[in-house]
């Protein structure tokens, strides 16, 4: 298996024994323009649905729109893409967007840089892997902790917080963080194209 970054930071590229190749303005892949504007797409999304959901009935309807909705966003965007859009994270409430070892890999990294206080927003990494002749191609992009997840996913929960994430969550690990580390990521997965297909 042959891996090469497109999009990411010379860290990255160390950590996992990868070339990085800078991508910019019109040499910017179609495949990642696309992974990008889901992933903003997704966020954006979310993001409003949740401020929505705290104004109007708490944080259990917070909790409750990334139980369901962010799953159903991210499936609507599967679905018109052809790949697979989520979330995942180092620190999952969802024991189903656990990540595998490549997007470990990826977001342990991300934990660093954001932690370094040097990277400018977004972190992002685009990695194309080769499996056997076909392409493999994936997009990450880090979700640092903000005021607005610090509700539920915060170091000092309200008791009714508490509660209702154990009700809907009863192996949840998304607790006691702080304004800035790395909450998670959006992460894109296309399907393997024969290299040839592959090429610009």
């Amino acid at each position: 298996m042959e891996l090469r970054t497109l999009l990411t930071n010379a860290l990255l590229s160390a950590t996992l024994g990868l070339a990085a190749t800078a991508t910019a303005g019109e040499n910017v892949p179609e495949w990642l323009t696309r992974s990008r504007a889901m992933s903003t797409e997704l966020g954006t999304a979310l993001k409003s649905e949740l401020t929505a959901a705290l104004a109007q009935s708490g944080p259990s309807g917070a909790i409750e729109v990334c139980r369901a909705r962010a799953p159903e966003i991210a499936a609507r965007l599967s679905r018109e893409s052809g790949a697979k859009v989520s979330r995942t994270a180092l620190r999952v409430r969802n024991p189903g967007n656990a990540p595998d070892d490549l997007q470990r890999a990826v977001l342990e990294q991300f934990a660093v840089d954001l932690a370094s206080g040097q990277i400018e927003p977004p972190l992002e990494a685009a990695v194309e892997i080769n499996r056997g002749g076909r392409i493999e191609r994936r997009y990450m992009r880090a979700i640092p902790t903000d005021a607005l997840c610090l509700t539920c996913h915060g170091t000092e929960l309200a008791p009714e917080v508490k509660a209702a994430i154990a009700k809907a969550y009863p192996d949840d690990q998304a607790t006691g963080f702080s304004a800035g580390q790395l909450r998670g990521a959006f992460s894109v997965i296309w399907p393997a194209v024969p290299m040839a297909a592959a090429q610009p």
